[in-house]
């Protein structure tokens, strides 16, 4: 009735909250009960990945003045984001067993021809997905951030460092990155970003270039430029091995050194991907290496009598390849001695000198099946200097940009044109060396020092095949030629 206010007794009010209830958990039981389980929560897909290290040294002693290099590794980390910052989330450890116990790695414990120097463990819970980045994590060498090795190989010269042939111990000097991650860059990955799935088990293999990766500096220190590569493997499948021998003789090389690289192409030509040494039977073995890649091999040598060889190319050899003997070709004439390259890198930011490190590579252009061309790169012999600092102006030669920052490199290199196959069908064929002048390129990349591999400068990577006269790069054995100078500037 109009003006009649309806008041419900409290009985009522109960009676109805509790209908209300019991309806909303039958629904519940009978959505539960559709559902055919109970559990309602879900959990993630994950699948487990083995963390594996190699390093083919091919600047041990005696074809380098290093007897040990150590690391000591304390997380490998990878990320779904390939924009993901150091200190963004995401990052999952795929050997979290290093968080309490690193482990301190000599880079040259291994044979040339081993597939495996350690394993760095395993995690059998990791999220799947398609991993953009790696960074790999070292100790400092003041051994603060947690734990650290349970022996330490490098004595007081902190938890990372290089053994010389003499005995002596250096300290590896860090940039900031071997502490928050040294990425490995996606150029570098081998086959692209590691994808995971369900269930699977995924090899995961990272080769630690040592040779290319430490840099001496003018006063007696060493730094640790980090050069990594990665990849998923296969360590029964993928490798690629083969026998070096004189094509003279049928015999391994009698003394001296034997170098082999394995190469991958890029804008400016081949770059070195791995580089070891033959050992005393003239074996090589690169392995595991990522499924799937194919590669360029190049070899060279001088024997035991300073005898140099031709550099010797195979293009387009895939994994899981013996390639037997591969016979080089000693060098005649009045002079079997090799060649040199000794040039200068200058470096500037504005109108100032800039300080930057340089890796410097010697390169020859060789001819394909079906006419094409490719500059592959010549592994330097023992006696360059290919690594460098360039942080002085005083040792600048006449000519250089005023202000600048220079330093002269040494590159020794056969002095004659390489001999050149394509491998095919299960088999190779050789052609012989080009008759003539023989001609070198020379390529420099600029890094950021302590910069954990980061570029420096516009452009990062400098090239000429020029001489200091502006005449095409001609060797000669036994003498030193002089490249065109070679000049980077917008380096920060």
């Amino acid at each position: 009735m109009p003006g009649t206010k309806l008041v419900r007794p409290a009985a009522f009010v109960r009676y109805g909250w509790i209908l209300f209830v019991s309806a909303f958990v039958g629904i519940a039981l009978v959505v539960v009960s559709c559902g055919g389980s109970s559990n309602t929560t879900m959990t993630p897909a994950t699948a487990t990945i083995h963390v594996t290290l190699t390093d083919p040294p091919s600047c041990a002693f005696p074809n380098g003045s290093f007897e040990h290099v150590y690391v000591s590794i304390r997380s490998v980390q990878a990320n779904l984001s390939s924009s993901a910052t150091d200190d963004s989330s995401g990052w999952q450890e795929l050997a979290p067993q290093l968080n309490s116990a690193p482990m301190q790695i000599d880079l040259f414990a291994a044979a040339s021809n081993t597939c495996l120097l350690t394993s760095l463990g395993s995690n059998s819970a990791l999220p799947t997905g398609t991993y953009q980045q790696i960074r790999l994590l070292l100790v400092p060498n003041d051994g603060s951030g947690g734990a650290t090795p349970a022996t330490n190989a490098c004595g007081g010269q902190g938890w990372n460092c290089a053994v010389l042939q003499d005995g002596s111990i250096h300290e590896l000097q860090l940039s900031s990155q071997a502490n928050t991650g040294i990425k490995i860059p996606p150029g570098q990955v081998v086959g692209g970003p590691i994808v995971v799935g369900a269930g699977q088990d995924v090899d995961l293999n990272i080769d630690f270039n040592a040779c290319a990766s430490i840099l001496q500096e003018g006063n007696g220190d060493f730094r640790l430029k980090p050069v990594l590569t990665a990849g998923q493997v296969s360590t029964n499948t993928t490798g690629i091995s083969g026998t070096i021998v004189d094509s003279s003789t049928g015999a391994p090389v009698a003394g001296g050194t034997v170098l082999v690289a394995l190469e991958k192409t890029d804008s400016n030509g081949d770059t070195i991907f791995l580089q070891s040494a033959a050992d005393s039977s003239g074996l090589f073995n690169f392995c595991p290496l990522p499924a799937g890649a194919t590669f360029d091999v190049v070899a060279v040598a001088i024997n035991g009598a300073g005898v140099a060889y031709n550099a010797t190319v195979v293009t387009g050899v895939p994994g899981g390849t013996n390639l037997g003997n591969i016979a080089l070709i000693p060098e005649t004439g009045v002079s079997t001695a090799p060649a040199a390259l000794q040039g200068f890198v200058t470096a500037l930011n504005g109108v100032t000198g800039a300080t930057i490190d340089t890796a410097i590579s010697a390169q020859q252009t060789v001819s394909l099946s079906g006419g094409a061309t490719r500059a592959i790169t010549i592994p330097a012999e023992a006696g360059s200097q290919a690594n460098i600092s360039v942080q002085s102006s005083t040792t600048c030669p006449a000519g250089a940009p005023a202000n600048s920052n220079c330093a002269q490199y040494t590159l020794v290199v056969p002095a004659s044109n390489p001999q050149v196959g394509n491998f095919a069908g299960g088999s190779v064929s050789f052609s012989p060396p080009a008759a003539g002048s023989v001609l070198y390129g020379v390529r420099a990349d600029a890094f950021v020092p302590m910069g954990g591999g980061a570029t420096a400068c516009t452009p990062s990577t400098q090239t000429t095949t020029l001489d200091i006269n502006s005449k095409p790069l001609q060797v000669t054995a036994g003498t030193t030629t002089v490249p065109q100078r070679l000049d980077f500037s917008g380096c920060s």
